[in-house]
Order: structure tokens, then C-alpha cells, then sequence
């Protein structure tokens, strides 16, 4: 799976893997992002629904400045369910070029697309949920989206556009009225 990196959740973590001794030391560091939402002024694991993405310490991916991986297409491990029943997603490695992918993971917050009303249709069916956390007024959604699936917020629909220029790219732009599902 194919996937153009559009954003990241508010929580790092950064582990030592359980696997044996390797010759270089950055095969046993993996780095984890998620959701989390401001509750009494620090940004906490608030999931209603769990999920993380992975980054092995190699790979492509670089630790100290992760805005570098935006918008670069990574090859994936399809969505997997651990065994504490959150969803993880291993971002295998960065390509060395830009391809067409399968998916944009996009991080969306209720400042961004208003709240979402996860109890009503709220996500286009091909739409994957990573992650989602809540409190009081705030959200942050990891989601998988194809290009033309939608997200509704309480600000309207917001539909996944591929950019013209570069092909491997896209926007969450909110859908014009009339134009709406």
C-alpha cells in the first residue's frame, strides 16, 4: 500500500524494538504517532477510536525533523489490529520518488472541519480510521482517505482532491454548496 504523508497526530513516542542486536543501532528504535487532545493544558491520549502509526529508525524517516516526510509517498503494511485492539499502520520505508498512491493520510481537528459526528455518516465507507481522540470540544482524526472520499464536519463536507502538478499530492478542500452529498 501506497501512502502520501499529509500530517501528523499530537503525541510522539519513541521505543527500543524487542528484536535481537543488529550491526547498526537505528534498526532498534521505532517512533509512534497518534491522536491526543489538550486536557488540563497537555496533550493526552483521549481515543475513541485507537490507532498509532510506526516509523522503524530506518526507513526514510527522519526522527528529528518529521515535517520532512510530508507529502513524500511511504510503502506500507496494510492496517493491522494489535492485540490490546488499537489499529497500527507500519510506514515501511520513503520512496526514492514520488508515485501515484492509494492513499493520503490526512490528521484532521475540529478547528479544522468542525466536530465530527462519528455516531451519524460522518466518513465516505472507503475512509480507514487510524485513530480518533475527543474531549470537551476538542478532536484530532488520523484518517486513510482515497482520493475523492469525504469527511463531514460540523463545517461542511471536506472532499480528499489530488493536485494537478504533483501527482502524488492532495488537499482537504471543503465542497461547494449544491455540490455536497
Amino acid at each position: 500500500m501506497l501512502v502520501t504523508l499529509k500530517g501528523f497526530g499530537g503525541i510522539w513516542e519513541r521505543r527500543l524494538t524487542k528484536t535481537p542486536p543488529a550491526p547498526n543501532p537505528a534498526v532498534l528504535v521505532a517512533f509512534y504517532n497518534t491522536t491526543g487532545v489538550v486536557v488540563d493544558g497537555k496533550v493526552r491520549y483521549r481515543w475513541r477510536i485507537g490507532g498509532k502509526i510506526r516509523f522503524n529508525g530506518i526507513g526514510g524517516f527522519t526522527p528529528n525533523n518529521p515535517s520532512r516526510s510530508l507529502n513524500r509517498v511511504f510503502e506500507c503494511k496494510d492496517p493491522e489490529a494489535t492485540r490490546a485492539g488499537w489499529t497500527q499502520v507500519l510506514f515501511r520505508k520513503m520512496l526514492a520518488g514520488p508515485e501515484r498512491p492509494d492513499f493520503y493520510l490526512f490528521v484532521v481537528t475540529a478547528g479544522h472541519t468542525g466536530r465530527l459526528d462519528i455516531g451519524s455518516p460522518w466518513k465516505s465507507d472507503a475512509v480507514q480510521v487510524i485513530a480518533l481522540s475527543e474531549h470537551a470540544d476538542e478532536q484530532e482524526a488520523m484518517l486513510l482517505m482515497p482520493a475523492y472520499s469525504w469527511v463531514r464536519g460540523e463545517l461542511g463536507t471536506f472532499y480528499v482532491e489530488p493536485t494537478a502538478k504533483q501527482f502524488w499530492s492532495a488537499e482537504l478542500r471543503l465542497g461547494r454548496a449544491g455540490l455536497e452529498q
